[in-house]
């Protein structure tokens, strides 16, 4: 594994021709979610099945949440004790209607981001897999429709539908984009409803979304991986 900064973010780098990301193969981003270090999904490089040559491309949240337990780091601040209100009530928030606050100053370090990155490194976005878990699928959803890049699939692992004002009127423009979708039904973080939400609009916007519903918590099960490696091997050609 390697480290680069690019657009102001810490970037790790695995497989390629050199096992640190080099050479000029396909690329798979992923974005960790919420409360995480930066490096939490580098693992998944070494689990799912992909062509030969392929890249792994993890950038780090740029906030520290300095929580007392490891590097935890965030693309924008969550309200915890409105959460905790909610569950204690046994309230379902519906996420759709809300533009969640710093989601806009997320959005534009991402734009950054990817408008930096053909610089640094070798990228072909038509041979680009984009997405994250959680927090980090909401934001690579929300970068995706407010950027014409032409990449080759988006990989959304517990993510919702949030600001549909904003995003609903963007997703007619990814018409035809493959979107691999999964979601525990038993998540008490973000709700399998937000998520239904977001597969029923992508779907009915004209996106391929693949779906997959698993009976489980807020997590990315073995079940899971083991579906997403075909579905990236298909995007990146192999």
């Amino acid at each position: 594994m390697r480290q680069v900064s690019v657009g102001g973010l810490k970037v790790r780098l695995v497989g390629g021709s050199d096992g640190h990301g080099g050479g000029d193969g396909p690329l798979v981003m992923l974005l960790h979610g919420f409360g995480a270090p930066g490096d939490d999904l580098v693992p998944l490089a070494d689990v799912i099945q992909v062509p030969g040559k392929t890249r792994w491309l993890f950038p780090e949240a740029p906030l520290s949440l300095n929580m007392g337990f490891g590097d935890s780091r965030a693309w924008w601040i969550i309200d915890f004790a409105r959460i905790q209100a909610d569950r204690e009530a046994g309230r379902i928030r519906d996420l759709s209607i809300e533009v969640p606050q710093g989601l806009a100053l997320a959005r534009e370090r991402m734009v950054t981001f990817l408008k930096e990155l053909p610089s640094q490194l070798p990228i072909d976005y038509k041979k680009t897999v984009i997405g994250g878990f959680s927090q980090g699928a909401m934001l690579t959803c929300d970068a995706v429709l407010h950027t014409d890049y032409p990449v080759a699939g988006l990989v959304q692992l517990s993510g919702n539908l949030v600001a549909q004002a904003v995003w609903g009127p963007l997703m007619p423009r990814r018409k035809g984009l493959p979107v691999f979708q999964s979601h525990g039904t038993q998540d008490d973080v973000l709700p399998n409803i937000g998520a239904e939400r977001l597969r029923d609009a992508l779907t009915q916007a004209g996106l391929a979304v693949e779906w997959h519903s698993f009976r489980g918590g807020h997590a990315i099960p073995e079940a899971v991986l083991r579906r997403l490696g075909p579905f990236i091997t298909k995007r990146l050609g192999g």
